[in-house]
């Protein structure tokens, strides 16, 4: 079997950039993204990206490295969300949009992975989602037609991995993970914790290692919380 184990996050990327690639990158918010392998490719200087993913990290952190540099010339996404900088090169045509409803978004991603080029959906009809998409009529209800998405290169943040590459995702942090993994033409995964093989109950698998290519340990496992709720503590004392 071949050594699919780096190093570091610079041998795991090595060879996969180019300019003009697309690159899908996991995460929702602040959680699960590939937060050791995103400086990699800032680093590299590689430009004219286009990027997949929920949305683009927030201001400070994850895919707003790439946009900080310009390296980022189009994004397919579903959220601008709190990143400031993502929303200013939208509004000032520095930067190519495609907006999806976030479900849309996830089957588009799914659909990539599964080998299904198309396949329709109700949500977005009769919006500026629907513009320029084919619509047909099943059992009395419209719907669109949405195209799969692949990538030249997935990267992914897992919590654990055996050698072979099976993953084990912890939580919310698995969101769009496992289904861009699946949707690369190449993946690297990112993990907080390598361990032995047969470490795994294999029902506990989260995704199978045949999707993935490259593994690194990740250096960076800082875990922000993207929004801070707090209420008053209660007077126990009364």
């Amino acid at each position: 079997m071949a050594n699919k184990i780096y190093q570091n996050p610079q041998g795991a990327l090595e060879g996969l950039l180019r300019d003009g690639m697309t690159i899908m990158s996991g995460g929702f918010g602040l959680s699960g993204n590939p937060e050791s392998l995103i400086p990699v490719i800032r680093q590299s200087g590689v430009k004219n990206l286009t990027v997949i993913s929920n949305n683009a990290g927030a201001d400070g952190f994850g895919l707003w490295m790439l946009l900080e540099t310009r390296q980022v010339a189009r994004m397919i996404s579903s959220y601008v969300g709190e990143n400031k900088l993502f929303e200013q090169q939208y509004l000032s045509g520095q930067l190519e949009l495609e907006l999806n409803p976030q479900g849309t978004l996830a089957e588009r991603i799914r659909a990539g992975g599964a080998g299904i080029p198309a396949f329709y959906t109700k949500t977005g009809y009769g919006t500026v989602v629907a513009e320029g998409k084919p619509v047909e009529e099943f059992d009395g209800e419209m719907y669109i037609r949405e195209t799969w998405l692949r990538s030249d290169l997935s990267i992914v943040k897992a919590w654990r991995a055996d050698p072979s590459g099976n993953l084990m995702f912890r939580r919310t942090a698995r969101n769009f993970n496992p289904e861009m993994a699946m949707a690369g033409r190449v993946t690297v995964a990112e993990v907080e914790e390598i361990v032995p093989a047969g470490t795994f109950d294999p029902d506990c698998v989260h995704l199978p290692g045949i999707y993935v290519d490259r593994l690194v340990q990740s250096t960076i496992n800082e875990k922000r919380i993207e929004k801070l709720t707090t209420r008053p503590r209660e007077d126990n004392n009364g």
